[in-house]
């Protein structure tokens, strides 16, 4: 199976502003080239920016740290089989509610699971109005399998919790109203792993495969030091990663564009968004490690995970 020419690493936010991409393109002679990460920019040509950068009949993959993927215990009480067919439903029809953020717990519904709009004094809305108004026994029905699996907290963000720092349920509904469910209705060749089948099916037979993928998750695969000691949040904490990072790219016959090395001998800078193009290019990376072999893609075995509650590429079952 031939490589991707290109795999591509977005790391998502609710705030359009600290969405970034880092690509990287496998030459002539088979080796891949890391960019410094940039503003995913608008979400309408944002394939076709990427195939742009590629030739165009060329396949490329790409990864996002939003789900894609619904919790179980949800889907089977919404009725829903197949979330690749649930993202062209969500939004009309019955779930044409579906992307409007409930502002009260008695707005909160299946077809209408996003909660809360706001914030709200403290104490005033809680995971336990989600529970109760989509019908949960317990607070472990709002997590796919793959949560668990990173080591699931019970105040772990959930898909449709929509407060707290990383604004996890505001960055799907962007992930998937505005970028993922409008390219798989204009692009058939669109493959989304794993409800598309096993990686490699998926890599043969879509001119895009998308994956979830999560840059925390990489961390470990790749060996960085951040695992340790030290937060993402700090530029002395992402400098300190450069050592490692090259010795994997050095390992792997990959190569970093010399504004990326810059980017990270000064730990992404002081701005705010230093974490989050940090992890764009560990998410490619993460990616990479995979292409190259290096680790499984994770292919989960359970029917209800290749169906509706996704995976996240590289995590092992």
């Amino acid at each position: 199976m031939r490589p991707p020419a290109l795999v591509a690493h977005a790391d998502w936010s609710a705030n359009p502003e600290k969405r970034w991409c880092c690509i990287a393109v496998r030459d002539r002679h088979g080796a891949y080239r890391v960019e410094a990460p940039g503003p995913v920019g608008p979400l309408g040509d944002f394939f076709a920016r990427l195939r742009a950068r590629a030739d165009r009949r060329a396949r490329l993959l790409v990864g996002f740290d939003f789900p894609l993927g619904l919790p179980r215990t949800y889907a089977r009480a919404a009725g829903i089989r197949s979330f690749r067919a649930f993202l062209g439903q969500a939004g009309r029809g019955r779930f044409r509610a579906f992307y409007d953020v409930a502002g009260s717990p008695s707005d909160i519904a299946l077809e209408r699971p996003f909660f809360p709009a706001r914030a709200g004094k403290k104490g005033e809305f809680g995971q336990r109005h989600l529970i109760a108004g989509l019908g949960l026994s317990d607070k472990a029905g709002l997590y796919r399998a793959v949560d668990f699996g990173r080591g699931y907290r019970p105040d772990a963000a959930a898909t449709f919790w929509t407060l707290g720092p990383k604004q996890v349920g505001k960055a799907t509904i962007a992930g998937w109203r505005d970028l993922i469910a409008p390219a798989l209705r204009a692009d058939a060749a669109i493959a989304l792993w794993p409800f598309d089948g096993s990686f490699g099916r998926c890599l043969r037979a879509g001119a895009i495969t998308l994956v979830e993928a999560y840059p925390a998750e990489y961390y470990r695969h790749l060996d960085l030091p951040l695992v340790r000691a030290g937060s993402k949040r700090d530029p002395a904490a992402r400098r300190r990663q450069q050592p490692a990072i090259v010795r994997w790219t050095r390992a792997n016959g990959v190569a970093l564009a010399p504004a990326l090395r810059r980017a990270l001998g000064h730990g992404f800078g002081n701005r705010a968004d230093g974490e989050d193009r940090f992890d764009a290019v560990v998410g490619t990376l993460g990616i990479l490690n995979v292409v190259l072999g290096n680790r499984a893609p994770g292919e989960p075995d359970d029917p209800l995970i290749r169906r509706v509650e996704g995976w996240t590429l590289g995590q092992l079952p």
